[in-house]
């Protein structure tokens, strides 16, 4: 997605340990307009999947997750890291491991929320290792939910995490995907 592309190379910051910077319009302050774009991209590409629900992690994820079901006209679902006395229903949880935060969550979805009717596309900001993401798919296999696509903003493709489930057959789409930091410059594939 050349719109995404573009504001990566325009206002994304390189740090070290692989880490790209975009927080002043991906992830911390939101860009509405790129985001509907991207809602707009990823469903596209999963128009013909038949999903009846979008799901994210909790909080990345969300303002493109929102915008992206939308589109679809299905709800719009976020795994909970953080603890809350009003998660008192039955829970799918999983771990995961944060590369950016070198930390662990437990994840929760409420068993309301994800079920074995649902055709579930998941959406995140980030595909590095892949950690995250195999905990969202826990989640969806623990409820029997169909997991018919997963939607990436960027992927850093050098950390080999879209590999994994490429080879599982699920369509992982990338909207940009990094193939190398190169003298602190970003090189897409």
């Amino acid at each position: 997605m050349k719109l995404l592309e573009d504001k990566i190379l325009q206002e994304g910051i390189i740090l070290s340990g692989d880490i790209l910077k975009v927080d002043n319009f991906l992830n911390h302050q939101v860009d509405p307009n790129l985001m509907m774009e991207m809602g707009k991209d990823f469903y596209e590409h999963f128009k013909d999947k038949k999903v009846t629900k979008v799901l994210t992690l909790e909080v990345s994820g969300i303002a493109m997750a929102l915008t992206t079901a939308l589109e679809f006209g299905a709800p719009m679902v976020f795994a909970k890291k953080i603890e809350s006395k009003t998660l008192v229903d039955d829970m799918w949880e999983a771990e995961v491991h944060s590369f950016t935060k070198n930390k662990t969550y437990t994840i929760r979805v409420s068993k309301k929320y994800l079920t074995s009717d649902d055709k579930v596309l998941i959406i995140d900001d980030f595909l590095a290792k892949g950690q995250a993401l195999s905990g969202i798919k826990e989640l969806c296999d623990q409820a029997g939910a169909e997991v018919v696509g997963i939607g990436i903003a960027i992927e850093k493709k050098f950390q080999g995490g879209g590999e994994a489930f490429r080879k599982l057959g699920i369509d992982l789409y990338s909207q940009a995907t990094i193939k190398e930091f190169r003298n602190g410059k970003v090189v897409f594939e």
